[in-house]
């Protein structure tokens, strides 16, 4: 892609994200998620192919679908009380409608469907941008009506923790795992979401380092489905080394990172009394860490089926810029002795 378009096209996604983020008004929110669906959608068709072609117009029909419950709900809203405030909504019916529109828009569950035949259809570049950034400005949006829907809330955070779990079992390309991956962890940020947002938000943070990690390892490996794993000792025995530590982080597995939020929020929990949302969650994350050691396992554990000679291949120095990769693998992996320092600076 020329580089003038790609700029353009990077500046229409973080002002987009920018707007919904300063936005009071309902119509200058919807109009920011309008400019980040209308930015990213010429990145997911760059590559002509049908599968690109075909995970494009799902997304942009997904999107448009979100976008105009939202603006139904936001005009319905002002009908109702007279006032465009997105913290000043109080009736109920636009209240659910926003809910469930947020929702669509960044795949929480029983509104996933979408999320892993998009993400299956694009290139690993875009589809971390979909999974990370694209969930921030919805994110944004559903932060600051939550104290109005909580039941709302729990239940669809409780049911992507376990579709996000139960969807993953079965699969054997790496970005439906990675979607269904991305609908588990929105689950767990959504069930702490009206307890504790500052513990949301470090989810939110902690899940976009891991993400991050995830799938620079699998672009840089150019790996797409389990049997591809196998080949990585040969092109990146370092990082291959790594990779479970980021993948078992990335299921919630002491002493990693991604331990932290997952303890933060059971602990919220059971503080609030629901200690049988807790056990669900916690039980639903074991589903999680299942498919998580099952790649580890195709990863570290199993070897291409190749003749001695030719087991390892060429190693031409890597093109590939692998600062970010080396940031977000040490965050990933290490940040768990920080636990008692952030949880000081998230007290109020």
């Amino acid at each position: 892609m020329n580089p003038y378009i790609l700029a353009i096209l990077l500046f229409g996604l973080g002002l987009g994200t920018t707007i919904t983020f300063a936005s009071s008004h309902w119509l200058l929110a919807w109009m920011g998620l309008e400019m980040n669906t209308l930015a990213i959608i010429p990145l997911m068709a760059q590559h002509h192919h049908p599968r690109a072609v075909e995970a494009t117009t799902k997304y942009f029909l997904t999107q448009a679908a979100a976008a105009a419950t939202l603006l139904f709900a936001s005009i319905t809203n002002a009908w109702l009380t007279g006032q465009w405030e997105i913290q000043q909504i109080t009736h109920p019916l636009p209240t659910t409608m926003i809910t469930l529109a947020l929702a669509l828009k960044i795949g929480l569950a029983p509104l996933h469907a979408w999320l892993p035949e998009v993400l299956q259809g694009l290139d690993l570049t875009t589809g971390l941008i979909l999974s990370t950034w694209q969930k921030l400005a919805p994110f944004a949006l559903i932060l600051q009506i939550q104290p109005s829907n909580s039941t709302t809330l729990i239940i669809l955070g409780l049911a992507s923790t376990l579709i996000g779990g139960w969807g993953g079992l079965n699969q054997t390309q790496l970005r439906k795992i990675l979607a269904y991956s991305s609908i588990a962890h929105l689950g767990w940020m959504i069930l702490g979401l009206q307890f504790s947002p500052s513990i949301t938000l470090l989810t939110l943070l902690t899940y976009l380092i891991m993400t991050s990690s995830t799938f620079l390892v699998f672009k840089l490996n150019k790996s797409t489905n389990i049997n591809t794993l196998a080949t990585s000792w040969a092109k990146a025995p370092v990082l291959t080394a790594l990779a479970p530590l980021i993948l078992l982080s990335l299921g919630g597995l002491p002493p990693l990172t991604g331990f932290m939020p997952k303890w933060l929020i059971l602990q919220e929990l059971t503080k609030q009394g629901l200690a049988p949302t807790a056990t669900l969650a916690a039980l639903s994350a074991l589903l999680s860490l299942y498919f998580y050691l099952r790649l580890s396992y195709a990863m570290t554990l199993t070897i291409s089926p190749n003749s001695l000679l030719g087991t390892t291949p060429w190693r031409l120095p890597s093109t590939q810029l692998t600062y970010p990769l080396a940031t977000s693998t040490a965050l990933t992996i290490c940040l768990l002795p920080l636990t008692p320092a952030i949880s000081a600076l998230l007290t109020p």
